[in-house]
């Protein structure tokens, strides 16, 4: 079993520490309002700690993974004298699995190695429940020879784990995948609510697109999102599905390719964002186009980071 520090205690970052703990490792948690910590620990049991900053944890584990909101949030808590470099060791490894660009980690990475330790990029994709039971996809970007010394940490949450190319790659990659979750979750609220304008029941209409063509993982798992939006807890919130848009508008900017469909789903997540609160569900998408009905427009300005 390999000494692991989770950098981070949302909602992922928690699931995390879950699934690390049920198989076994040695966990060391860390996040900037420690108190989260100290809760998850006492959750989890006597292999659990707390250290009091990302340096402490960076120097005292094996493999550190990081899930921390965007771009910005990454480079804070590596870099300064508490920070993960400060604490990066020979034979250490830095793993970061948050939805940032590709340009994040690859910053990093100099220094990482001036350290002596070794560096990936590993997205998710999967929800939190799929975390915590270990049966997320990852997606890596890195050298294969960081990714084997990583896989006794990753294997606890993942049931696949795919190799796709060097640093930034597995960045990219989780980009390139929520372009098609975005696109699903708009369209599935879409279709939903127009079923229920036809007078089909809420539930029946969610469950014949489950059993349909369109039945993808992600419709299963988001049924309770979508069927009773008051009652289900956040998974992912709009705040950050936009920033995921936005972050997907600006790497195919980069690229100089065309994702018209996602600048669409950008105004929309924006527009649902506003009306109904950028903290709810991402799926809550469906609530506005049921409240806002015939007044939803393209004309969002939700596009402008295009």
């Amino acid at each position: 079993m390999a000494r692991v520090g989770v950098l981070g205690t949302g909602r992922m970052g928690s699931a995390f520490a879950k699934a690390l703990a049920a198989d076994g490792h040695e966990v060391l948690l860390w996040n900037r309002t420690l108190e989260r910590c100290y809760a998850l620990a006492g959750q989890l049991g006597s292999g659990v700690h707390v250290a009091a900053s990302a340096a402490e944890v960076a120097a005292n584990t094996d493999v550190t993974l990081s899930m921390v909101a965007d771009g910005p949030a990454v480079t804070s808590i590596y870099h300064g004298p508490d920070g993960v470099l400060a604490g990066a060791h020979a034979g250490g490894l830095l793993v970061d699995l948050s939805t940032v660009p590709p340009s994040t980690i690859r910053a990093l990475e100099p220094l990482a190695r001036e350290r002596g330790a070794g560096i990936l990029d590993s997205p998710v994709s999967g929800s939190v429940g799929l975390a915590e039971a270990g049966e997320l996809t990852l997606m890596v970007g890195g050298s294969a020879e960081d990714l084997e010394r990583a896989r006794p940490a990753l294997e606890s949450l993942a049931k696949r784990i795919v190799h796709v190319g060097p640093l930034g790659s597995g960045a990219a990659m989780k980009l390139a995948v929520n372009a098609v979750i975005f696109g699903l979750n708009n369209a599935l609220a879409e279709a939903l609510v127009l079923a229920e304008k036809a007078g089909i029941d809420r539930a029946l209409a969610y469950d014949v697109f489950a059993t349909s063509a369109v039945g993808a993982p992600y419709v299963g798992y988001k049924r309770a999102a979508f069927v009773e939006p008051e009652a289900t807890p956040v998974a992912f919130a709009l705040e950050l599905a936009e920033k995921d848009l936005r972050l997907i508008a600006g790497l195919a900017d980069e690229l100089g390719t065309a994702v018209p469909q996602s600048v669409t789903n950008l105004a929309l997540i924006h527009e649902a964002a506003k009306h109904v609160g950028a903290e709810r569900d991402f799926s809550t998408v469906a609530v506005h186009l049921r409240e806002a009905g015939t007044a939803v427009t393209a004309a969002s300005g939700g596009g402008e980071g295009r």
